[in-house]
């Protein structure tokens, strides 16, 4: 390397391609392992933390000796090369790691990565991630040992095969074998044993083998996973069984809010959420999490906001402004485009911040985490319903908006607390509660002291 490259390496500083080092130490070998599993990089020994070149002796086997040192203390061995550069009369050895093809490698059993400007330990999904991915496997790919062609549904094939001709135009096949379609479409291999992909789509049980593939739906009553619970379901079975069987229980706990335009009575029912956006984040989260994290897929809608919680992060260079296409597991990723359940490859996203915005809601928001990945809807129905509110204030007194406020705050009101609000007569706030209703901007539950008055929500 020419004194200017390496010069211009030292004025950069460390990052996650360059690091220094004062001499050939514990550290230095364990960056050399964390570069060899991430992209490759180089070690510059004879150079300081704050930059500062103080230099290396350089006898007749140094190189070999830093060079054996390094190699002999990772497994698998790192391919390397080793330089000495003079600068202005002190030695800096160069000591550049190529990515290693087959990974990860690891220092007395312990793997490492390289994230920015520091090494970070691998946990055990990781390094499982990265061996798959160094030797061309994917997760849903492997099979799984101890299930076999009696684990595999046969009518769920055939509600994939209907589903399939019925979403992308591709006829049944007439003359194909069960196993020769499975082995085809990559659900089971050449031993003829179910794959992952296999047993989740097409499985007859397939938490007996896979118990985090299921999905926890939470209905809580407030704003926090501490306040009371609603309504709950655990969804089991296939992956396509389980994003239809959540669905209808969103359907079930969302509101549907009645809508109308400026100045205007004209009722517009919609879903507090659009549910395709839903829809979509929960089968990003079922098809592109990590099963090897043990936790599972959860939804939790709570009175302001709905989180879709994700085991996992986005795979390397992808992120939610930046969502190229690179399934963590691509076979069922296909599965669910071959029945229709998922449009475009990686157009997910950018599906959800359509879906939201032609529905007036707020773009969802990404709460990123090493170990999960959340996706937070906002629910709209605060701003909703100030503006609806706003549009018809001409024919409402103040009271009476009062009491829409009141109702979406906290679901109902009652008469007596028409008067506490407004500090009117019982008579006064049964009349002007009776406005509301018919026009249309409540509805009555309930009759004698158990009456009350909410906005309409779905059954």
């Amino acid at each position: 390397m020419e004194i200017a490259e390496l010069k211009q390496l030292i004025v950069q500083g460390e990052n996650s391609t360059t690091e220094f080092k004062e001499r050939c130490d514990q550290e230095a070998i364990e960056t050399a392992a964390a570069f060899a599993n991430t992209g490759g990089g180089a070690i510059l020994i004879g150079v300081s933390d704050n930059r500062e070149i103080t230099g290396i002796t350089i006898g007749k086997e140094t190189l070999t000796d830093v060079a054996n040192r390094i190699s002999q203390a990772i497994d698998p061995r790192v391919v390397m090369d080793v330089e000495s550069v003079d600068v202005g009369g002190k030695s800096v050895l160069l000591v550049r790691i190529t990515e290693s093809s087959i990974k990860p490698v690891s220092v007395k059993g312990i793997c490492y990565k390289r994230v920015g400007n520091s090494n970070r330990v691998m946990s055990p999904q990781e390094i499982a991630q990265m061996h798959l991915k160094s030797v061309g496997q994917t997760w849903d790919q492997l099979s799984v040992v101890s299930a076999g062609s009696n684990d595999i549904d046969e009518q769920k094939i055939q509600w994939y095969l209907t589903h399939r001709e019925a979403s992308r135009n591709v006829a049944q096949p007439q003359n194909m074998t069960v196993t020769d379609l499975l082995r085809n479409i990559n659900c089971i291999s050449e031993e003829e044993t179910p794959t992952h992909a296999g047993i989740l789509f097409f499985g007859k049980h397939p938490q007996k083998f896979f118990q985090n593939a299921q999905l926890r739906v939470v209905r809580f009553r407030g704003i926090s996973v501490t306040h009371p619970v609603i309504d709950r379901l655990d969804c089991s079975g296939t992956l396509w069984e389980i994003i239809n069987v959540a669905e209808e229980f969103i359907r079930k706990n969302i509101r549907l809010l009645s809508l109308r335009g400026s100045k205007s009575f004209q009722r517009d029912d919609k879903f507090e959420y659009p549910l395709e956006a839903l829809r979509e984040a929960i089968i990003n989260g079922l098809i592109h999490r990590n099963y090897q994290e043990p936790a599972d897929v959860r939804v939790f809608i709570f009175d302001d906001r709905v989180e879709i919680i994700n085991p996992g992060s986005f795979p390397e260079d992808v992120s939610p402004h930046k969502p190229i296409h690179r399934p963590v597991n691509p076979i069922l990723s296909q599965l669910m485009y071959d029945v229709g359940y998922v449009e475009r490859y990686g157009s997910g996203i950018k599906m959800m911040q359509r879906l939201c915005k032609q529905s007036e809601n707020k773009e969802p928001r990404f709460d990123l985490h090493p170990l999960e990945t959340k996706v937070i809807f906002d629910s709209p129905i605060q701003e909703m319903t100030i503006v609806e509110i706003d549009d018809i204030s001409e024919d409402l007194n103040e009271r009476q908006k009062n009491a829409l406020f009141h109702v979406v705050k906290n679901g109902q009101i009652v008469t007596k607390e028409y008067v506490e609000i407004n500090r009117v007569s019982r008579g006064t706030a049964y009349v002007e509660l009776r406005d509301l209703t018919d026009k249309g901007l409540l509805t009555v539950v309930g009759k004698g002291r158990g009456t009350k008055y909410i906005r309409e929500l779905s059954d």
